[in-house]
């Protein structure tokens, strides 16, 4: 039994004749009645009254009937389902991102949702270092990361170069200073996060080289806590840029250039090489190359 069978069966049902339906359907009356035949024979059943010149439909005829219609409608609603998704009017996300690296994703998300409203899109807070098994493992279709995560099965695509930047309150002793050295921050107490990093171990290593200490009194378990605590006065601290361009231009922070340490970094969207992307993150990756043309400066889309 296939869909091509029912058709032709709902046809002679509704029209009551073999020779109305072949009408319809555009096809022979023999090739409409043979349809009807080879049903009948894989069902074991016959389905129309024979006796009847108006195709009456037996018992088994009208079980068939309800079951054809809700058949037809499920491949016609499976239809409709797959052009929705095509055109994004329905479908879904996920992107595994961290804190800092979700900061990136707000002004894509924004766009995008202007452009695809229907589309649910799931952002799961990950660790770094967790973001490429979750794409590999299909927990998320997309991943944000600033590190290359070095994995044959992933593309990578830059989107984005921040920067590790010194900040301190308004108040430090050091706010109003052009620029300074790595070696005048051995006495300052460093707000951290306790997250572990390649950037954070970048960092000590460079107070090693230039044989400073680097006193990281404090752990804190967000960049929002961070921030907070480092402008109330307590201590200093060294963030990603683009975490706090806000405090920045309140005044709330301030940011000093130290002299030996230029820590760059790139944000990169990751996806499965071996995957067919949905159309939803077809549509989100050309949103944020779009994003890049607009805005310039940091934004990036470069395949790596």
């Amino acid at each position: 039994m296939d869909l091509s069978q029912l058709e032709v069966f709902l046809a002679v049902a509704k029209e009551g004749r073999f020779s109305r339906a072949a009408e319809k359907l555009y096809r022979t009356q023999s090739a409409v009645s043979q349809s009807i035949r080879k049903l009948e024979d894989e069902i074991g059943e016959p389905l129309f009254d024979r006796s009847s010149r108006e195709g009456v439909l037996t018992d088994a005829g009208r079980v068939l009937q309800e079951y054809a219609e809700r058949l037809l409608n499920l491949r016609s609603d499976a239809q409709e389902a797959l052009v929705e998704l095509r055109e994004l009017q329905k479908g879904k996300l996920a992107i595994a991102a961290n804190e800092f690296t979700a900061l990136y994703l707000l002004p894509v998300l924004a766009k995008f949702r202007r452009l695809h409203p229907m589309i649910r899109i799931t952002v799961r807070r990950s660790l770094g270092s967790h973001i490429p098994d979750d794409v590999l493992r299909h927990n998320a279709e997309l991943g944000v990361l600033t590190y290359d995560p070095q994995e044959r099965q992933l593309c990578a695509t830059v989107v984005y170069l921040d920067e590790l930047i010194f900040v301190v309150p308004p108040s430090h002793p050091l706010a109003t200073a052009r620029q300074v050295s790595i070696r005048q921050l051995g006495a300052e107490s460093f707000v951290a996060h306790n997250v572990a990093s390649p950037y954070r171990e970048k960092v000590i290593q460079a107070f090693k080289r230039h044989k400073t200490p680097l006193h990281m009194d404090i752990e804190l378990p967000t960049l929002q806590a961070i921030k907070r605590f480092v402008a109330m006065g307590n201590g200093v601290a060294l963030l990603p840029e683009m975490s706090v361009e806000n405090e920045l231009a309140r005044g709330e922070l301030v940011r000093i250039p130290v002299r030996e340490l230029r820590l760059h970094r790139k944000l990169r969207l990751i996806y499965r090489k071996s995957a067919s992307l949905s159309h939803a993150a077809k549509a989100f990756l050309k949103v944020a190359e779009t994003i890049a043309r607009e805005h310039r400066g940091r934004y990036r889309f470069q395949r790596e």
